[in-house]
């Protein structure tokens, strides 16, 4: 299972939001290269970029800082935030930049799958949700979109991963919504990587046995930066073998929270 950490970039600094809350930002540093290159430095393979003034304002912003760091450390780099046409889906890829990260723009069905198609496997879906609802627009604009209906319309899309990002768990430091994660799991095929909430080496053991259920990595930013979790410890946690398969029943559709 892959451990991923996050940079959140505003303004060009390395921050974080509670619960995506503008008002509600801790800056953690003034250099998101050197951030990025402390966690080059331990040995993961990817790391999660958001350009938080893109998100917000609906283009990119912090692209240039981005493309530095794309091109200096070794791990791949995926970035959202302020992707909202083709055009920019192709300049951050062409940046160096491994994968995009979709949000707001993933609910327009027909960009979706033009961009899967297009960009093959290089494209991610993030699914930011709250009381079982979909948010967009850096999480201030709440859709009356439900879970479920999001993923139905994804499944179709050639998309082939979606990061899941449980709001009223993200920089909270509470722990990760176990229960809602299974249900996830449970309602769709694509691979997902769960985000929001994890705060210690404990919660990474709970979703690392999420693995046998689906689940293909975590996403760890504030508990990082505040020091709740050893970078390189989550790292070999996740390293250990599990065992077990995915499988749906009708039992696990009909009893589905997300529905």
């Amino acid at each position: 299972m892959k451990v991923i950490p996050a940079i959140d970039i505003k303004g060009g600094k390395v921050v974080r939001l509670t619960q995506g809350l503008a008002d509600r930002q801790t800056v953690y540093s003034d250099s998101p290269i050197e951030v990025a290159e402390k966690w080059a430095a331990l040995g993961v393979e990817l790391i999660h970029v958001v350009d938080l003034d893109g998100a917000m304002t609906g283009r990119l912003v912090n692209l240039a800082i981005i493309e530095r760091i794309a091109k200096n450390i070794k791990p791949r780099i995926e970035l959202g935030g302020g992707i909202r046409d083709e055009a920019a889906v192709k300049l951050v890829l062409d940046s160096g930049i491994d994968k995009a990260v979709i949000g707001t723009k993933a609910l327009d069905k027909k960009f979706i799958a033009k961009v899967a198609k297009r960009f093959r496997n290089r494209i991610i879906v993030a699914l930011d949700a709250r009381d079982n609802f979909v948010r967009t627009e850096g999480w201030v604009s709440q859709t009356r979109i439900k879970i479920s209906e999001f993923l139905d319309m994804i499944e179709t899309s050639g998309i082939k991963t979606i990061n899941y990002t449980d709001i009223s768990k993200d920089g909270m430091l509470e722990g990760p919504n176990i229960e809602h994660i299974k249900a996830f799991l449970k309602a769709t095929d694509l691979d997902v990587v769960a985000a929001g909430g994890i705060s210690s080496l404990e919660d990474v053991r709970r979703l690392k046995a999420l693995e046998k259920d689906g689940l293909k990595g975590m996403i760890i930013g504030k508990a990082l930066y505040e020091n709740k979790i050893d970078l390189a410890d989550a790292i070999e946690i996740c390293k250990e073998q599990s065992s077990g398969n995915k499988g749906k029943t009708n039992a696990d559709q009909t009893d589905n929270p997300l529905s």
